[in-house]
């Protein structure tokens, strides 16, 4: 269980460290002021997220690390992020349809996870929810206003719609690790989210006068430590400064 519980918490960690690093990349390049102020926010709620799962995985583990070793100091394929996450920004409505497919995706995960029976991850899921909520909003109505804009901003919302979708389907895996602590009362099942996470985007995409992509073949392996070729970039970025000068503290 102790295990089980530590690799699950690790998952959520890297999920938000990874989407907190590559939003942090705009910081300087949004298309507006106020929109780079705004995604750096996002960041850093991503960011403390990811510190709060690290701490508590590392307390689990209880082998000596901290969370910034943990995030730190781990190996590319050591890292067990979703592939969505990790994937480049590209231009800003690729961000914009990582965001959306990611936010929908974890409102009602974290509403989910605040009934978990493990206290730490229901109080982490309980705080993030909050700022779930903005992130949906925020990524919907960019989704809206890109796609129901300009013949050329439709067209690549449409192209990132549709490059990004073969990312989603990881968001619903569930292996035997997966499966135990859901037993256990502590996992969301990740299936119970899919009915509303598809009627989100629904609702989101008709309004923006997009077309929501058909089911088919997805990509895998990021639960598993195989990642995106870009993937090594952004840890090698990531990961500097502590390798740099060893025992930073975060």
């Amino acid at each position: 269980m102790t295990s089980d519980l530590f690799a699950y918490t690790l998952r959520l960690a890297d999920d938000a460290a990874i989407l907190g690093q590559r939003l942090g990349e705009w910081c300087g390049h949004a298309p507006t002021l106020e929109e780079d102020i705004g995604l750096a926010n996002v960041a850093l709620d991503h960011i403390g997220q990811a510190r709060a799962l690290y701490a508590y995985a590392a307390e689990v583990e209880g082998a000596g690390r901290d969370e910034d070793q943990l995030c730190f100091l781990r190996s590319e394929r050591q890292f067990t992020n979703c592939l969505l996450v990790e994937q480049p920004n590209g231009d800003f409505a690729q961000t914009i349809a990582r965001q959306v497919f990611f936010a929908a995706f974890m409102l009602p995960f974290w509403r989910k996870l605040m009934h978990s029976k493990d206290e730490t991850l229901a109080a982490v899921a309980a705080k993030a929810e909050k700022e779930a909520m903005y992130h949906l909003r925020h990524s919907s109505e960019w989704t809206i206003r890109l796609g129901d804009g300009t013949p050329e901003s439709r067209r690549r919302m449409q192209a990132a719609i549709d490059y990004l979708w073969p990312y989603t389907g990881e968001l619903f895996e569930a292996d035997d690790l997966v499966t135990r602590l859901i037993a256990e009362g502590i996992a969301v099942d990740p299936e119970t989210i899919r009915d509303e996470w598809r009627q989100t985007l629904r609702d989101v995409l008709d309004e923006a006068t997009l077309t929501m992509p058909p089911e088919g073949w997805m990509q895998t392996g990021g639960r598993y430590g195989r990642h995106s070729e870009s993937f090594g970039h952004l840890l090698s970025e990531m990961q500097y400064m502590q390798r740099a000068y060893p025992g930073l503290r975060w």
